[in-house]
């Protein structure tokens, strides 16, 4: 299967795993299921999926025991979106080429969709999987909650709104960005190499590459959000400009910053040396990820 085949695959088997989690729009308090539903499904690239499932097959693990992690991850990336568009956060009206959650319903729903994702994902991680043993799914919870929390995704939005009108430095901008972008997109692939009982070595190598892509992902966006239209994006362009925060392109310059990525990414394919063919999914995600244009 080429690439964008698999990818397509993978990105419907997302979507129908979060189908399945997420509860029925006609289920009581309907009004919050609708948005929850509206906020996660039918959008976005599903790289952390993708990265889950490209991670777990290098060590065998079965399709099956990786949608629920895949889903887990997805839907903590889509809380943090929710609650990242809202007025007291970076104040987006568009998500996805649509309303953002608190425009389409409103602020208090949109903070108890949030609430309420970041919940379901952790039910979704506990429940059992037949191929990973107890320890191990307990690790994958610690992990995804690490990843979540104050010394991840919630600690880098927090250093990202103090760092408005800021000048950082490169250094200061990647840590910012290690934790807000990066933590979760390094569990998504750790998740799904512990579904294939990865050796620990392995989770060392497969971490270095997964920091790199954080790290990469995050340059592009800031290079796009400088370069495409609201329109190609699906979000509003220029929004980080108009609110001057400190991005990849206003520290070094779009020259720079796409040299930056290039480097990124070489370093990625690099960590995944070791690992031979079988990383061929991982190799073609940290290209997909350069080249993109959304």
């Amino acid at each position: 299967m080429d690439f964008p085949s698999w990818m397509a695959s993978i990105q419907q088997r997302a979507e129908s795993a979060l189908e399945a989690t997420l509860p029925g729009a006609d289920i009581a308090p309907a009004r919050l299921h609708q948005a929850m539903r509206y906020a996660v499904l039918g959008g976005g690239k599903r790289i952390r999926p993708l990265l889950c499932h490209a991670a777990g097959s290098i060590f065998g693990a079965p399709a099956e025991d990786l949608d629920a992690p895949a889903a887990a991850v997805e839907l903590i990336h889509a809380y943090s979106l929710v609650h990242d568009d809202m007025p007291c956060m970076d104040d987006d009206d568009m998500r996805r080429g649509k309303p953002s959650c608190h425009v389409a319903y409103d602020e208090a729903t949109a903070l108890l969709v949030g609430d309420a994702l970041q919940t379901l994902a952790f039910q979704k991680l506990a429940a059992r999987l037949p191929g990973v043993s107890a320890a191990r799914q307990l690790e994958m919870l610690a992990l995804l909650a690490t990843a979540s929390g104050s010394r991840g995704m919630a600690g880098g939005q927090a250093i990202d709104l103090a760092s408005v009108g800021l000048q950082l430095d490169i250094g200061a901008l990647e840590f910012m960005h290690i934790h807000k972008t990066g933590a979760l997109i390094r569990a998504a692939a750790l998740l799904g190499a512990h579904c294939g009982k990865a050796p620990p070595e392995a989770l060392e190598r497969l971490g270095h590459y997964a920091n790199r892509i954080g790290l990469l992902f995050q340059v592009v966006d800031d290079i796009l959000d400088a370069e495409a239209s609201s329109e190609t994006l699906g979000k509003t362009a220029g929004k980080d400009a108009a609110q001057n925060k400190p991005t990849y392109v206003n520290i070094l310059g779009v020259k720079e910053a796409k040299f930056l990525a290039g480097n990124l990414r070489q370093e990625a394919h690099d960590a995944l040396s070791s690992f031979g063919a079988s990383a061929s999914r991982l190799h073609e995600l940290a290209d997909f990820i350069v080249d993109r244009t959304f």
